[in-house]
């Protein structure tokens, strides 16, 4: 079964009565810097979701990282 691409799936946050989460400046910069490189204007819902979910991923692998050397 094909996976629905993110623009055609319901907002989760919404789904439990959540509001929706405003990017952070730096997070705008980063979609737009990506956006530019890819040729558009302004940034799409994919590069907004790249940017958001970048940092996320970092902090979570240095996290990782930093347990794994205390445990030595």
């Amino acid at each position: 079964m094909a996976r629905k691409p993110p623009w055609k799936k319901a907002n989760p946050r919404k789904a439990k009565g959540k509001k929706s989460k405003k990017l952070s400046p730096a997070k705008k910069a980063a979609a737009k810097r990506s956006a530019k490189k890819a040729g558009r204007k302004y940034p799409n819902l994919v590069d907004n979701m790249r940017a958001d979910q970048a940092k996320k991923t970092r902090a979570k692998t240095n996290s990782r990282k930093k347990s794994a050397k205390s445990k030595r």
